[in-house]
């Protein structure tokens, strides 16, 4: 499949659940334990979903879960919030999320909205045994990402991040080449995204907040700060306060490949070169060096992540439009993107048919994770898989904002090296707004 095609196909599905996602809510009651859950839903029962975000990737979400019961929604903007109602005439509606995990019907919620909520609502919902599917990053910083995963793991809910690509079929046919040794053994990986969300300084544009929106659920955990439409409804990823610029975006999604690959975990170490940095807005580009140890069959492996204006021409000698990744081995190169993937030197591989499949076709990323939370297998990007992935590229952040080299004990979970370094790890909550112990 080539990548055009690929895009194609995603847009088609989007298009598709999101037409679908309206009139199909039935409102079912009771309240179940995580472990009781799995006990008494049978794959044919629906599940009580209560979401949190109702736009733009919120409501791709939306219309991936439709085929379930969805009983709340929060939102902060009440334009989002007043068009899920119409959507869901049934289901109750809400401003803040700790509201809305009061009502005791939900088995089950999803979080889409921007990345410093994703920590504060995920763990919310588990600390009350409730299943969760949350958007990538999975959070904002790299503790919360340790905190969400052990929480989920202690309290066996069933979890799914969403990187959508990771269930399309090229990414597991990459996963099966590579495992097959075609190229040999790799031990060096460039990876790359093009957008680049970057500003400097805070906005200087600070109007009145618009009467539509709840400013003070907006910020939640974030430090008090003027309303800016530089920050809602699109663009706060260029900030610290809300987000992590482009590595936060899109590493999740082109670092999966990876990590699935090769088995991949926690670097040992991490060096980012970009701009001088700005206490405030997140860098027009980054080039992130992660060193990866030795472990098992695997060898040492760099990993090599690019954005924004630090994206080279040509990597190895081959052009990187789009994004992507090019994994090295010992015997060739191959490149591959979300939707097709190609061996170099390509003379060397005249002819060559991949393995056959191994790694069954996914019955959708949302469906994954409904599965799991009826009692059937972890979906793939469950929480456990997901934390130390965004532990990962949220290092990068780090070793970019203290301007330093960092080395990485991650059984500590210590920056060995420079411990004022450590002061990124972890961010201050807004009082009232602290993570749930």
């Amino acid at each position: 499949m080539t990548r055009s095609a690929a895009i194609r196909r995603l847009q088609d599905r989007r298009r598709f659940l999101k037409t679908s996602a309206a009139g199909s809510l039935a409102v079912g009651f009771g309240v179940w334990s995580s472990r009781s859950l799995a006990e008494s839903k049978s794959p044919h029962e629906k599940l009580n979903i209560a979401c949190v975000g109702t736009a733009n990737q919120a409501r791709f979400s939306i219309g991936g879960l439709a085929s379930q019961n969805l009983v709340a929604f929060t939102d902060v903007d009440e334009r989002s919030l007043g068009q899920a109602a119409q959507d869901f005439p049934a289901a109750k509606m809400y401003h803040d999320f700790r509201k809305m995990l009061e009502q005791s019907d939900i088995d089950a919620v999803m979080v889409a909205t921007p990345d410093h909520i994703h920590a504060p609502a995920t763990l919310a919902a588990i600390k009350l045994g409730k299943h969760v599917y949350c958007e990538k990053p999975l959070t904002h910083t790299v503790h919360e990402a340790r905190q969400v995963a052990k929480a989920a793991a202690e309290m066996k809910v069933a979890t799914q991040m969403g990187t959508q690509i990771h269930a399309e079929p090229n990414y597991r046919r990459v996963v099966e080449i590579l495992q097959s040794g075609v190229i040999g053994k790799v031990k060096e990986v460039h990876t790359w995204a093009g957008r680049a969300w970057s500003a400097v300084g805070r906005p200087t544009e600070t109007p009145a907040v618009p009467d539509y929106l709840h400013w003070d659920l907006y910020l939640g955990p974030a430090a008090e700060r003027p309303y800016s439409p530089a920050y809602h409804p699109s663009n706060w990823r260029k900030y610290w306060a809300f987000g992590g610029g482009n590595l936060a975006d899109m590493a999740c999604h082109h670092m999966d490949l990876p990590f699935w690959a090769l088995k991949l975990r926690h670097p040992r170490s991490i060096a980012a070169e970009g701009p001088p940095v700005d206490p405030e807005g997140c860098p027009s580009g980054l080039k992130v060096t992660y060193q990866y140890a030795a472990d098992g069959e695997q060898p040492a492996t760099t990993l090599t992540w690019y954005d924004g204006d630090r994206i080279p021409a040509k990597i190895l000698d081959i052009p990187t439009e789009g994004g992507g990744n090019i994994f090295v081995g010992e015997k060739g190169l191959l490149r591959a993107d979300y939707g097709s993937w190609k061996l170099y030197p390509e003379s060397d591989f005249v002819g060559y048919q991949p393995p056959a499949p191994t790694i069954p076709n996914s019955i959708g990323h949302h469906n994954e994770w409904i599965a799991a939370c009826k009692g059937g297998a972890p979906a793939l990007c469950n929480f456990g898989y997901a934390g130390p992935l965004t532990e990962a590229v949220l290092l990068g952040d780090v070793a970019y904002r203290s301007g330093k080299p960092l080395a990485w004990d991650a059984a500590a979970f210590r920056i060995t090296n420079h411990p004022d370094a450590e002061k990124w790890l972890s961010k201050e909550y807004r009082r009232g707004w602290e993570l749930p112990s």
